[in-house]
This record gives C-alpha cells, structure tokens and sequence, in this order.
C-alpha cells in the first residue's frame, strides 16, 4: 500500500479523496493554483504545493509541474479525480516514465476509449450494441449533410474527443446541422484541442443509462449495478439516481454484461464506466467509455456499501479484487443532485462571487460531497458546482422524499444557485413517476426557470408558520421588554399573509411557547416552528407534517423559499393588510434597456448590429466563460442601438455589451 498520494485535482472531489485516504492512513499532497490558494482542498491535505497561476492550462493541466511535485514531496501514487488529466494517456505515461503510480487504468486503454470515434470501432468489435452512425470523423459540410441524410435526422453531432457535454449539438434539419457543426467544432478546439466531429443517429426518447465497473490488474472485472442520467441540460448531467427505475434484471444484466466485454477488450484495470443511450423499448447502444472515477459515482457507492476510491487505490497497489460478480448487492436507492453556481432564470448562465453563507443539510441518510466553506469563492476560472448532495432511502420514494427536505434546508447566499430548480425537478411528477428521458428538462421546464407553483394546501401550511414565526418574535421581545410597568405580552388574534399574490386570512385560535392553533381559510392547523429569530432555516411542523423552509427577512415579512417556489411572505394584522391594500401601487420601473456581461469571460461572437430590430429570446452574442460557451438573449423586443464590444474582447461581469433604444 502506499504512504504517500498526490491528487491532481482540485474542489470536492480532491477533498473526497483525500477523506478516503486519511481513514486508510495514507498522507496527501494538495496541489493548486493561485486562485486555489486557501481552498478546501489545501487546508484538508497534509502537503501542499503551488503549479501556477489560476487558468487550468498553467495549473492543473500542467503535467511537468505535477510530476515535479511528486518528485519534491516524495509522492508514491497519484489520483487524478475527475476532468482535468484524469483522461489524459500522456499524463499516466509521464507518472510511470517517474516511476509513481497512476491511480487509474493503463494508458492504453484511456487512449482507446478516449476517442469517441476509436471507442465505437471496439465497441463492436466485442460484440456491444452501437448506436447507427460514422465512424470516422466528418470532413466538409457536403459529406456531414449526405451522412445525415443516410442516417436520417435527427443527428447528433459529437465531439471526437468530447467529454461533459462540450462539442455536442442536436440537428434537426439541415441548417441546424450546418450551425451545430461551426459550434461543436469551437467548442471542441476550445475545450479539447481537437475540433474533429462525428454524426450518430439521435435516438429520440433516449434515457441516459450507465454501467460502473471495476476490474484488478488481475484480470478480474465486475459491474456495480446502473446509473440512470436522464436529468441533464445541454447534455450535462444534473440529477443522477441508483439503480435505473426503468431497467428490469434482464436489460441490467446484459447491458452490465456486455459493458464487461468491453473493459476486457481494451485490457481495462482500476474503476471505469460504460455509457449507454436506452430507448423506451429498452434497447441499448454504447455512447463511450469514461476511463475515470464519474461525478456520480456516490449514489453507487450509498447503494453497494463500497468505497470506489478506496478500490482503486487498492488496485492501483496491485491488489486483487476483494469481492466476485454474485456477491454484489444492490440495496436501497440514492440519488445525487448536482449544485451549481448558476442563474436559472437567466438560462442557467454561471455565476460567481464569494459564500457568505453557506451550511450542508445534516441527516442519517445524507452525503454531501464539496470543497467549498462559508467565504470561500466561486472562480470564474473552474466548473461553477459547489456541492453534491446525495439521499439514500429505502426506496425511490423514500429517497425523492430524503432529497427534497436536504435540499429546502440547504444554505447558501452569495452567488446565484440551482437549488429551487433542482426542487422543482424532484416534485415534478412525470419525474416522480420515474418517465424521464434527457429531453425531460427541455420538454417540462425550456431554457429558463422562474420558480414552482405550490399547492394551495402547502401555502396555506407556510401561512401558518410565518404568522408563528412572528408570534414567537413577538413573545422574544416581550421577554426583552417583559420589566416594564404594565406592560404584558398579548398575541394579535388576527392576520392575513400575503404569499406572492394570494392573500390568506389566518385566525389565532391557541397561542403558547410550544405550539399556535390557527385557522387559515377553513382548515384548523396545529403549528410549530423550530427557528431561532435571525437563522435563515426554519423547520416547521403543520398539522402533523413536517417541513424545512428557508425565510430571509423582508420590512413586513420574509422572503420564503420551499420545494422549488420562491415568494415574499408578507404579514400584517387584519387591519394592517386593510389599510396596505387602500395604498395605491407604484408604477414598476421600464425594463433595463442594456445587455449586460452576467460574469467575466470572453466574447467569441456577435450576432446583431446597431439599428437591427430583436426579438425576444434571440441571441445577441456568445460568451465564454467558465470553460463553456454562454449565448446571451434578449430579455424582450426591441431595436439595438449600441455594440460595445467585438468578438475577441475580455469583459467584466455587469459590463454593459449591447444598449437599446
């Protein structure tokens, strides 16, 4: 076993390393970039060491540098995480050409599998179903529009050396084909260095379907169950659950089967995953394999009971696999939400900034996976995810259930997040009935989210708990003021809750320190709140349900946020809320009339010019930023009356890109 591990990564999944190793009581080795410098990940590691300045190209992804560190710190291994030079056939070599041990599979294999293109011709070779397509990449735009046309739309044009989404486009037509090749081919070059293409058959209704496996350098291979990936946006996974709720043991069985076949074809050691597209008729082909440790390898592991890194640094040593393919068992089910720094009404653009508050959900069925602290930042440099919450239940249901109360009472202010929307997802109910495929997103909530609808029996339920989170305010002052001459503490009987545009009348019924009867509308509620005045999170219990809410104050209120909705919650005493509603409203204010930069980044495009009439929703320019390429719209109709910027231009967040007259 080893004494000492480099891991040439960075944020949550360098920090889930590094855990690992510090129950086996091997030592660590952080390495980082300027930008890194007082990250998560170098405060958790025994060792430290510095690459370069923050761009990944003179940090993370300079392997020289890494070797170095190895070398000065006496490394014996190195874990590559994920992303970065974990799928990198140079970087394997390079430790091995040291003498230090890749913690992943030969270089070979990475080679073979890293190549989209490659991939599909040994695939086939060993027998894996395959999705109808090229298998080489396209040349010019007359041979990709004759290839679609055998094929038939639509098509998927894919990136060879793609990963995560980048270079990817759906064609439905031939101008799509023509526009989503130009885009796959820069996102390739940018992301990869590599702008070649190929066309595949899209298949329509596709769920996302995954296979992990793990083999020894031993020649033993197992598979670990399933994955199902379906939730994605733009081709990147949001929401990921264990096992599939569509797969029966036959399809698990042969797709685990011929998923095996596979890694054993290529000589595969050290823990691997085989993508497949699954059609509703539960026929399966081979998308690639991932010569790495998955984002969402956490729900395999809540579900099989194993520790996949701990396996692969065993691997890694040279042991055997501790376990055969009948003893593993798939108990329970989890599923992990992916959270992002990123603005779901502005179509999901990233955001940065720093945490200034920030606190995981606690629970016996929860894991939260991150790198981050309260006052850490969010970097324009690197992926926006901040965390990974994962929930582990009994059953589906069970864990939906688990999940959507971390996810109310997970805490985070400061930059923009996905957590209301990620709510919405889990209580959507073609979700909950489990039809999912990867257009769900798309098909139930398009290219922006602006907040769920509650029942009208949950806003009844939050009526009541904010009018006892202003009674119990209420008793906290009089205890405060309790001293004073004649004066005594008695709650007002009478109140009405304003929540977004439906008001509530809520009537005081019982009123002591441990619970308030009320009655809201026709229903009488028994309701408590545990909630310190001040603390973001409050978790309340209405006519025996229980339930976490998050309420930020407001002048007459709390902005309230729960299962996906976010609205003001204003409380007034009946008389009150008579006198507001004779206050006549103001005017809202015009619409902003300028486009502005939603994070830095760099403009690669753009698509009008001053005096060009716009519409809603059309594109105005594309920025990079945050190691994706951004298309930014117009908020409504008008006509352009200044271009600030050209393409090439570096620009600051809030910059202001386009005006209109």
């Amino acid at each position: 076993m080893f004494d000492k591990i480099l891991i040439a990564n960075r944020g949550e999944i360098a920090c889930r390393v590094i855990r690992t190793c510090r129950r086996l009581g091997i030592r660590t080795v952080a390495v980082y970039s300027d930008a890194d410098a007082e990250a998560l990940h170098v405060e958790l590691a025994d060792e430290a060491v510095r690459l370069g300045p923050p761009p990944a190209a003179e940090s993370y992804l300079n392997i020289d540098a890494i070797v170095e560190a190895c070398k000065a710190t006496g490394a014996q291994a190195v874990h590559p995480g994920y992303g970065f030079l974990s799928e990198r056939a140079a970087f394997a070599r390079a430790l091995e050409a040291a003498g230090i041990t890749f913690i992943g599979p030969p270089p070979a294999a990475i080679e073979a599998m890293g190549d989209k293109i490659e991939s599909k011709r040994l695939a086939r070779a060993a027998g894996v179903s395959t999705v109808p397509g090229t298998l080489d990449a396209v040349g010019d735009l007359d041979e990709a529009r004759r290839i679609a046309r055998e094929i038939g739309y639509p098509v998927m044009i894919k990136a060879s050396a793609g990963g995560g989404g980048k270079g990817m486009r759906i064609a439905h037509n031939e101008q799509e084909l023509i526009e989503g090749i130009a885009r796959a081919r820069s996102e390739a070059r940018s992301a990869f260095g590599d702008e070649r293409v190929f066309l595949e058959k899209f298949i329509e209704e596709p769920r996302h379907i995954e296979i992990q496996v793990l083999g020894d350098r031993h020649g033993n291979i197992v598979f670990l169950g399933e994955r199902e990936c379906s939730i994605q946006r733009r081709h990147q996974k949001v929401i990921e659950e264990a096992p599939s709720p569509f797969l029966d043991k036959t399809t698990r069985r042969a797709m685990g089967e011929q998923a095996v076949a596979l890694a054993r074809a290529v000589g595969y050691f050290s823990a691997g995953t085989v993508e497949f597209i699954v059609d509703k008729n539960r026929n399966f082909y081979f998308l690639e394999m991932n010569t790495r440790l998955q984002v969402e390898h956490p729900v395999t592991e809540l579900i099989t009971g194993l520790d996949l890194v701990e396996l692969m640094i065993r691997i890694a040593a040279g042991e055997p696999l501790p376990f055969r393919q009948e003893d593993i068992r798939l108990e329970g089910w989890a599923i992990e939400c992916r959270i992002y720094a990123e603005d779901p009404s502005r179509g999901f653009l990233p955001s940065v900034g720093r945490l200034v508050r920030y606190r995981e959900p606690q629970g016996r069925e929860i894991r939260v996976d991150s790198g981050v602290y309260e006052g850490a930042e969010v970097s324009i440099h690197y992926d926006p995810m901040i965390a990974k919450l994962c929930a582990r239940g009994h059953d589906r249901r069970a864990a939906i259930t688990a999940a959507r109360e971390a996810l109310d009472a997970f805490l985070i202010r400061g930059p923009v997040h996905n957590i209301s929307f990620l709510a919405a997802v889990l209580a959507h109910p073609r979700f909950l009935e489990g039809r999912l495929s990867t257009a769900f997103i798309a098909e139930e909530f398009g290219e922006r989210f602006t907040g769920a609808n509650l029942p009208v029996a949950r806003l009844e339920e939050i009526a009541a708990t904010v009018v006892r989170m202003r009674l119990d305010r209420a008793r906290r002052d009089a205890r405060a003021t309790g001293k004073m001459p004649g004066w005594r503490y008695r709650p007002e009987p009478r109140w009405v809750v304003q929540l977004g545009q439906v008001c509530f009348p809520v009537t005081l019924l019982a009123d002591d320190d441990e619970q308030s009867v009320v009655q809201v509308v026709d229903r009488h509620l028994e309701v408590t709140a545990e909630w310190r005045p001040g603390d973001p999170v409050v978790r309340a219990r209405v006519a025996g349900s229980s339930f976490t809410l998050q309420a930020d104050p407001l002048p007459e209120g709390w902005m309230i946020r729960h299962g996906g909705a976010e609205l003001p919650a204003i409380v007034r005493t009946r008389r009150a809320a008579e006198f507001a509603a004779r206050v006549p409203e103001k005017s809202r204010p015009e619409a902003g009339k300028a486009l502005r930069s939603p994070m830095p980044g760099l403009i690669l495009s753009v698509s009008v010019k001053p005096g060009d009439e716009v519409k809603a929703g059309q594109d105005l320019c594309v920025l990079e930023a945050m190691k994706m390429e951004n298309v930014l719209r117009a908020e409504q109709d008008g006509r352009v009356e200044e271009v600030r910027v050209r393409p090439r231009d570096t620009v600051a967040a809030d910059q202001v890109l386009i005006t209109f007259a």
